[in-house]
């Protein structure tokens, strides 16, 4: 009885002094860090947040403490930045002090600070820049890709004819084409698109993505220490990011078997050649977990970004059938019915271009952008930052900033057109990220947008099941993703 009392005793004087140091933390740093709600003990700011709307909770809060302030998700304490104007103070005007990478931890599970999109530091700007540079030598940027895309894009357009107008998800066709131009890159070949094991993958990509959107995948990233041993949906996103992992490692695996040093066939050639070179190197970066998890990272991110923004695009224009028309003429009236569109003809295509803005805009694919952390003690405005302080560069925030966009809830390619009818850019325009960390598969993405998109527009209508004014084009999950609602249509040939 004595010895129960005493552990009893033992464990709430332990709690009580961890509770103590909790808010002593918390109150030493009130002075540097900026306002925000005050946080409970371990539980940070869980009250005040709704896990199924994260992106609107924070900005709710932004209404309250102003465009920079400080969150905690469970123990996690995050500062928060609103708007263009502190977005581009941070990442731009204070590029190397924000060149930190903070946590995603459903990914952070798997990749644990390797590969190029979850490093910091010097494995950051080394892996960056040894797959900027390759993906450029294997044609990114150049005449040899968009050959890629055209060849694909005819694959695309075959499988759209085949369903004879039925109404369909396209979903995996999107995906499947989409991830064919990054597998040619990385793997040096494309999949075919009934290739059970591709659709698997496919399938793998998509379910750890939209689970980064859930309310459980938000309550994981505020309480992963304890979530990750237990049951529940994260174990199913575990399972699918291991799979991908151990996919990509076969296939390196089976790249070292048959490697040419002197004869590159693709992304995993170059880095395994440039692991021989290094391998005398004690502080090398090229070793087999970052060859794995870069590989990774470029050929999920090349997959699952451009194809959901697409999948959102032709929800709009179903949902604007007016901007898909114009688009149409425009299409007809540049490139006509005869010719595959170039990547060159948007030049000359100011609606098309500002339509493909606009549902990037719109569609808004990483709300909360990819946390980053400040590499050392920084000054920001009037507040001091602690180095390792996480940060997240809210860029739904810029997208949707009322002092560069008149209606930023809606969709309207107007936004991204001047007075004349001709394009117009915009700096609030951020999809991609902007600073030290903008994502380095920018102008393979656009370049697939484009072409990608008119292609299709070029052949096929797009009908819903759905009347114009009946159909949804509210989100189905925001939270580090944006998911777009599951939808059916048919691609009548014109």
């Amino acid at each position: 009885m004595l010895a129960s009392g005493l552990l009893l005793m033992t464990v709430v004087a332990f709690l009580s002094v961890m509770i103590l140091i909790s808010v002593w933390k918390q109150r030493k740093l009130t002075g540097k860090l900026p306002p925000g709600p005050m946080p409970l003990p371990f539980i940070g700011n869980y009250l005040q947040l709704n896990t199924e709307q994260m992106y609107d909770s924070l900005m709710k809060i932004s209404e309250r403490y102003g465009p920079v302030f400080t969150i905690h998700l469970g123990p996690r304490r995050v500062v928060v930045l609103c708007g263009q104007e502190a977005v581009k103070e941070a990442l731009v005007d204070q590029a190397e002090e924000f060149s930190g990478r903070g946590e995603q931890a459903t990914f952070d599970w798997l990749f644990k600070g390797y590969g190029v999109a979850f490093s910091s530091g010097e494995r950051a700007k080394q892996l960056r820049r040894f797959s900027i540079t390759t993906l450029r030598d294997f044609g990114v940027g150049k005449r040899g890709i968009e050959e890629r895309i055209q060849e694909e894009a005819g694959f695309l357009l075959e499988a759209f004819r085949k369903t004879n107008g039925a109404t369909i998800d396209p979903t995996f066709y999107l995906s499947r084409t989409v991830s064919n131009v990054i597998s040619s890159i990385v793997f040096g070949d494309r999949f075919d698109y009934e290739d059970k094991e591709f659709l698997s993958l496919l399938r793998m990509m998509l379910g750890s993505f939209q689970f980064t959107a859930t309310s459980s995948g938000q309550l994981y990233e505020m309480f992963s220490s304890v979530m990750k041993h237990l049951p529940g949906p994260q174990q199913q996103a575990f399972k699918e990011l291991q799979g991908l992992e151990d996919f990509i490692t076969k296939k390196v695996e089976q790249n070292q078997r048959t490697l040419d040093p002197n004869s590159p066939r693709n992304f995993i050639d170059s880095f395994l050649i440039r692991m021989l070179e290094e391998k005398k190197n004690p502080n090398t970066e090229f070793y087999m977990k970052n060859v794995v998890l870069t590989t990774l990272n470029i050929f999920f991110a090349g997959t699952e970004t451009v194809s959901t923004t697409l999948r959102y695009g032709f929800l709009l224009l179903m949902k604007h059938p007016d901007v898909e028309a114009k688009v149409h003429e425009e299409i007809d009236r540049v490139i006509g019915r005869n010719r595959q569109p170039k990547y060159e003809d948007r030049l000359k295509m100011p609606y098309t271009e500002a339509v493909i803005h606009e549902i990037q805009r719109f569609g808004d694919m990483i709300p909360m952008g990819l946390a980053r952390r400040v590499t050392k003690d920084t000054k920001f405005r009037d507040f001091l930052l602690p180095k390792g302080t996480e940060v997240f560069p809210m860029l739904g925030s810029v997208l949707k900033d009322p002092k560069f966009f008149s209606n930023p809830r809606d969709f309207n390619p107007n936004h991204f057109l001047d007075d004349k009818g001709q394009f117009k850019k915009s700096d609030a325009f951020v999809p991609f990220s902007i600073g030290k960390r903008y994502c380095f598969g920018e102008g393979l993405a656009r370049m697939e947008l484009f072409l990608f998109l008119t292609n299709i527009m070029q052949h096929f209508h797009f009908r819903s099941p759905k009347a114009p004014q009946d159909i949804d084009v509210s989100p189905k999950l925001v939270g580090f993703a944006t998911i777009p609602p599951n939808y059916t249509m048919s691609f009548l040939p014109r």
